[in-house]
């Protein structure tokens, strides 16, 4: 069997238009010609990124610990952003909330040694903020 490269995410949403104003206020650069448009709206979006990709598996478990408003029905993916530093994580966290965002988990520093935060896309889909981590600040969670 011929080895499978991961290398796309593909979001279905209510309103792209909604959808590429919230990921352009995280920074990505969205050009106009990556939005695939006709009559009646925005359809489609290509976009090709570079840099390093994570990816990641965890537990429900695990999930509640770091995510205090996890709940299973609204979405098992976490789509992540790295930011560079701690206040970053702070301020685009309240930045998205005071565009009408909801925010699921507050910033916090987690026990993996990062400040962390999540938010609700435009469809509910969860969006991590993490900035670098300094190393664990404390022992990973008895689960």
């Amino acid at each position: 069997m011929p080895e499978a490269v991961f290398d796309q995410i593909n979001l279905v949403v209510r309103d792209v238009g909604r959808t590429v104003a919230f990921y352009r206020r995280l920074g990505l650069d969205i050009p106009e010609t990556a939005i695939w448009s006709t009559p009646t709206g925005m359809h489609h979006v290509s976009l090709k990124t570079t840099g390093e990709f994570d990816f990641g598996v965890d537990s429900h478990k695990l999930a509640k610990v770091y995510n205090q408003g996890f709940v299973a029905e609204r979405g098992n993916v976490v789509i992540g952003f790295r930011l560079p530093s701690r206040e970053a994580v702070d301020a685009t966290y309240a930045e998205l909330l005071s565009h009408e965002h909801q925010g699921l988990q507050p910033p916090y520093d987690v026990f993996w040694g990062a400040r962390y935060a999540i938010v609700e896309d435009p469809d509910g889909n969860p969006v991590g903020l993490m900035s670098p981590s300094d190393g664990p600040r404390t022992r990973p969670p008895e689960i």
